[in-house]
């Protein structure tokens, strides 16, 4: 009988990762216990205590480990290409990632931990937006726009992809990725080439209009 191999600490570590990522994905942060973790992992309970303490302990290290690879896809299509290309990239980058990493995208967007602070969804969002924020800010200056701005849009557009990706993800998988992420592309960058300079309040051109009548 072939004796089994026996894993490194970074080789258990990881297997125990891929494993965590299974379980919270489909049952959820609260639902998920260490017990679980380590019968499908084929280890004893205080193994994964050794590797992270606690179970938010190895949640964080899954969540950090996503949001590691989708940082660095969305960070690799902006790099390159017209402004359009790069957000059309961007966009699609992700929809990409919840295609191919589906557990990995449960765990971002499913529940988390109250003590895991500012993880998840809301970290995906902050994380991309500071990213985008960038290419906007130089985007709007050289067009003539207030750069400070930048920001509010990048959390926009990347809060509008993370939701349809939410979305595709639990109901629109009829569609393919490339068709949502095109549709998604032209209505953010049909909403940036068509931007004011300074937005003005529908209420206040109501109102004066009522006043010069």
């Amino acid at each position: 009988m072939a004796k089994k191999k026996r894993l490194s600490g970074a080789e258990r570590r990881s297997q125990l990762m891929e494993v965590g990522r299974g379980v919270f994905a489909s049952r959820g942060y609260e639902a998920t216990s260490i017990e679980e973790v380590a019968q499908q992992a084929g280890v004893s309970k205080p193994i994964v205590y050794e590797h992270f303490g606690a179970k938010e302990g190895l949640y964080a290290a899954i969540v950090d480990r996503e949001m590691d690879d989708l940082v660095a896809r969305m960070s690799e299509s902006i790099a390159t290409g017209t402004p359009r290309e790069r957000f059309e990239q961007a966009v699609l980058a992700f929809m990409t990632y919840a295609k191919e990493e589906p557990a990995g995208f449960a765990v971002l967007t499913r529940d988390s931990p109250l003590a895991a602070g500012r993880r998840g969804l809301t970290r995906v969002i902050d994380d991309l937006a500071l990213r985008v924020a960038d290419i906007f800010r130089s985007e709007f200056e050289h067009a003539g726009y207030d750069p400070d701005v930048a920001p509010i849009y990048a959390n926009a557009l990347v809060g509008m992809v993370t939701q349809v990706g939410q979305w595709w993800a639990e109901e629109g998988r009829s569609f393919s990725v490339d068709h949502v992420a095109r549709h998604v592309a032209a209505l953010g960058w049909m909403g940036l080439r068509h931007l004011p300079k300074e937005p003005s309040s529908p209420g206040r051109r109501k109102g004066a209009r009522r006043r010069g009548g």
